[in-house]
């Protein structure tokens, strides 16, 4: 019983962290390394993600610098940009390639946000449906003779204590992410 309720643990932290990467590619306004996380250049063939072949640092609030330990990759780098979503115009010197962030309006703000509330929505889906799997192993464990009435009531007050923990901090993480987004 306990494999059960651990697992369902690792599968909601997992989700916790998917939730993290999301709100982290989300552009607030701001300069922030991991917007660049899924976009991938084709490098002798094959796509690599840009930091591994680039130091990425934020140079000022709203500005990312992307220094290829290979100049001969400024060009794939740059290309790789443009085609992404990201939906930024990459400025090249010849040495290193600059992401000017701008201002967010009050409109795309609100699109930011709502974004946000449907990635955290999609992650309470997720929680919900690894309790609804965890449920059902318990009543499988039950139904082969592993298990008394009691234990399975104990346990489904376990899961759903475990499950409303999860609700809660992605609710939390919704919460801060959006007011990231219409405070910048």
């Amino acid at each position: 019983m306990n494999d059960v309720l651990n697992t369902a643990k690792e599968k909601m932290e997992k989700t916790m962290k998917v939730l993290s990467s999301d709100f982290a590619a989300i552009r607030a306004g701001r300069a922030n390394p991991a917007v660049l996380d899924r976009i991938t250049v084709d490098y002798y063939g094959t796509p690599t993600p840009i930091q591994q072949m680039a130091a990425v640092s934020v140079s000022d609030a709203r500005v990312l610098v992307i220094q290829p330990w290979d100049k001969s990759s400024l060009k794939a780098i740059e290309k790789a940009i443009q085609a992404s979503d990201l939906g930024i115009n990459p400025a090249n010197d010849g040495t290193v390639i600059r992401l000017t962030f701008p201002q967010l309006t009050e409109e795309r703000r609100k699109e930011l946000s709502k974004d946000i509330k449907k990635l955290g929505e999609e992650a309470k889906v997720a929680v919900r449906a690894i309790r609804r799997d965890a449920n059902e192993k318990i009543k499988t464990m039950k139904k082969n003779g592993g298990l008394t009435e009691d234990d399975v009531k104990l346990f489904d007050k376990d899961i759903q204590k475990l499950t409303d923990k999860y609700i809660e901090n992605v609710d939390s993480a919704v919460s801060v992410k959006e007011k990231e987004i219409m405070t910048v």
